[in-house]
């Protein structure tokens, strides 16, 4: 590991400080012997599946890229409207990538036995890493692989949520907080000296589907974290988008979201998801004093893209929770009214 000190806006990690043992793992035996059975489990929840799905859809902006999944298994994590022109997988369990309909070639690899990815230099546009860095050994070795045979200004991007098969996690990840997470892998792009400052999205704290098995124990949705850099080198002349600009869940057009809202007062249909507003009692508090009616509507639909947006935009603002859209009808507006829950604000419906 070199001796790279890498400062962060919240804290300061310095690699070659990690103990000894800092990379080693709770089950040491032969990877190919732990992976070579078959689990077809899904490592995300249906939601944060499809925000991750997004997240990639929005960040590649090659035209018809090459791109590489490592560390892949069973289920593509590619949205269904990307047009690479290839993908490959490398990962450890042939008969799980069989399995995965995105891949056009499987290699079948222990990158912790050796980190030597084999392919050629500058043969990606795009290298995606999705839930499996916290199983990497040698990590800052792959991200050098991965900078390696990248094309310049290439992206790789980095996921991972709060699941984990620990026997085969690395000490270090085991130990940390999701936030220290974050830094560690900043550490491997920053210590591989071959990729721009990476950029961190975050995804957590959204309601549960409610078909997961979860659901009834009152869990959030899993979170998803992403780091994100292009390669050094000449870079494309279109610019993917920063956190800020993303919008995952999207809702209709400008033209017609003023269209839906001009004739609200008559459908008394959301705007943004055209689900019904439900009538909402005004309770008695001073938070209620600003309202001089007896009734509001509110939109309760947990897939309206205004409140699914709305958990990335507090986190982003440094706060907790969402907002879901607010109708008056005496003034014939709108306004956010926060929630902390998805089950907020739902003890007064009154229709």
């Amino acid at each position: 590991m070199e001796n790279t000190s890498v400062t962060s806006g919240r804290s300061e990690y310095n690699l070659a400080f990690l103990t000894p043992d800092a990379f080693s793992r709770l089950d040491e035996t032969d990877d190919g012997l732990f992976y070579a059975k078959d689990r077809f489990v899904s490592h995300l929840d249906s939601l944060a599946l499809c925000t991750l799905k997004r997240l990639i859809g929005e960040l590649i902006i090659e035209k018809n890229p090459v791109i590489l999944d490592l560390m892949a298994g069973w289920d593509s994590h590619l949205p269904q409207d990307l047009k690479p022109s290839k993908v490959v997988g490398l990962g450890l369990n042939e008969r799980e990538l069989a399995e995965n309909t995105a891949l056009n070639e499987i290699v079948l690899k222990d990158i912790n036995r050796d980190p030597e990815l084999p392919f050629e230099d500058d043969s990606f546009d795009v290298v995606l890493n999705t839930v499996s860095v916290d199983y990497l050994v040698h990590p800052v070795e792959i991200f050098k692989e991965v900078s390696r045979i990248l094309k310049p200004g290439g992206l790789f991007l980095v996921s991972f949520s709060n699941r984990m098969f620990p026997q085969k996690a690395v000490k270090v990840w085991r130990d940390a907080g999701e936030d220290e997470r974050i830094l560690l892998v900043e550490d491997f792009f920053r210590a591989s000296g071959r990729f721009e400052n990476p950029t961190l999205f975050v995804s957590k704290g959204k309601p549960r589907p409610k078909d997961d098995k979860y659901a009834r124990k009152g869990l959030p949705s899993d979170p998803v974290y992403a780091l994100y850099a292009d390669k050094k080198g000449e870079r494309s002349s279109t610019r993917r988008k920063s956190p800020v600009e993303l919008d995952l869940f999207k809702g209709p057009g400008k033209e017609e979201l003023e269209k839906r809202k001009r004739a609200v007062k008559e459908t008394l249909c959301c705007p943004h998801c055209g689900r019904k507003l439900r009538k909402w009692e005004v309770p008695e508090n001073p938070f209620a004093a600003t309202w001089d009616n007896d009734y509001l509507y509110i939109c309760f639909n947990d897939a309206c893209p205004y409140y699914m947006n709305g958990w990335d935009f507090m986190i982003k603002e440094g706060n907790s929770g969402s907002y879901r859209l607010m109708y008056d009808p005496k003034k014939d507006n709108f306004c956010p009214i926060p929630v902390q829950t998805p089950a907020s604000l739902r003890e007064s419906i009154i229709d």
